[in-house]
């Protein structure tokens, strides 16, 4: 069998590892972890890429994604089955299972969580629309300039307001990328935010079986040709349907 990986670049490390060791033949794309800056450029690149895989010569597309708000929603299978996992963010491609970070999420539900491929892809942005808060990052004195003073100190507010809503910072520890200068600055990270660390084992599992083809139902959803995902909000995370069933909005990726 001969399959093409469509992967963010965050789990480049056990893609890559995995897909050399399958025993099928596996090309791989990966695309920028910055595009979950901006879900409708996720899905529109990610479709362009599930286009660009040469039919004839493969059986099927994997994709190394999850859900990640919204940003696979509408993609489209075309003359290939695609098989993705019932991930809701790549935080389940580095637990194992939706069922473990279930569990650690109702632990410890304000935590958030750092991998190697996290940090180490840390740099990759991708521009927003308006709509979605572009220009936010800007610094204090952009912003005066462009809003005035008191606006610019509501939206400063506004952007550190996310770091309230933490207690504590997660460190996932793959065995493929067990670096401690790596794991480091996600602890340095954790006490400049004032959150409680903590470290918990990864496991590859996921990756694993998606490349070697292991795709039972409850873990993964296989796309028919001709179907869209889309997003079921339960424990499956999303299904797969004929286009004219969800609306033409969820059916083509919507342009950046």
């Amino acid at each position: 069998m001969r399959y093409h990986l469509i992967s963010c670049e965050i789990i480049f490390r056990e893609a890559a590892m995995n897909a050399a060791l399958s025993p099928h033949i596996v090309d791989v794309t990966f695309l920028t972890k910055g595009l979950h800056d901006n879900p409708d450029s996720l899905r529109e690149q990610t479709q362009a890429a599930v286009d660009a895989v040469e039919e004839a010569t493969h059986d099927a597309v994997l994709l190394g994604y999850g859900i990640c708000s919204n940003g696979l929603a509408g993609v489209r299978a075309r003359g290939l089955p695609l098989v993705i996992p019932r991930a809701h963010d790549c935080i389940t491609l580095f637990m194992g299972s939706k069922e473990t970070y279930a569990r650690l999420h109702h632990e410890r539900p304000g935590t958030y969580y750092y991998t190697a491929g996290w940090i180490e892809r840390n740099a990759a942005h991708v521009d927003r629309k308006p709509s979605q808060g572009a220009g936010l990052d800007a610094g204090f004195a952009e912003l005066v300039a462009k809003y005035g003073e008191d606006n610019a100190r509501y939206l400063v507010e506004f952007q550190s307001s996310w770091v309230r809503n933490y207690t504590h910072a997660c460190y996932i520890k793959m065995p493929l990328s067990d670096r401690p200068e790596v794991e480091e600055e996600a602890r340095r990270s954790a006490e400049e935010h004032g959150w409680e660390y903590v470290v918990v084992p990864g496991d590859d599992r996921l990756v694993r079986q998606l490349l070697t083809g292991e795709w039972d139902d409850a873990d993964f959803l296989t796309v028919p040709p001709g179907h869209v995902i889309v997003p079921t909000y339960d424990s499956r995370v999303f299904a797969a349907a004929p286009p004219e069933e969800v609306g033409q909005a969820h059916a083509e990726p919507t342009p950046a």
